[in-house]
């Protein structure tokens, strides 16, 4: 059983999501479809698409949502 993940989101998903599709021009809505619970099912979706594991998608996600910088 996987346990749970919760992102550590500072700025709404949909900022989120539109920064990491500003980067990722072969990422769509579909893949970063996001409900609060169903964190596995998005991050499996994004390492299929994005050629990364799971725990750069993670630090990828709350970096952006940080706006640290890092996907710039």
């Amino acid at each position: 059983m996987k346990h749970a993940i919760r992102f550590k989101l500072q700025a709404p998903w949909e900022e989120v999501a539109e920064k990491i599709k500003e980067t990722n021009i072969h990422i769509t809505d579909e893949d970063l479809q996001y409900v609060p619970g169903q964190e596995h099912e998005l991050l499996d979706r994004l390492e299929k698409k994005m050629s990364l594991n799971r725990e750069n998608i993670i630090y990828l996600i709350e970096s952006i949502s940080g706006n640290q910088g890092i996907a710039s």
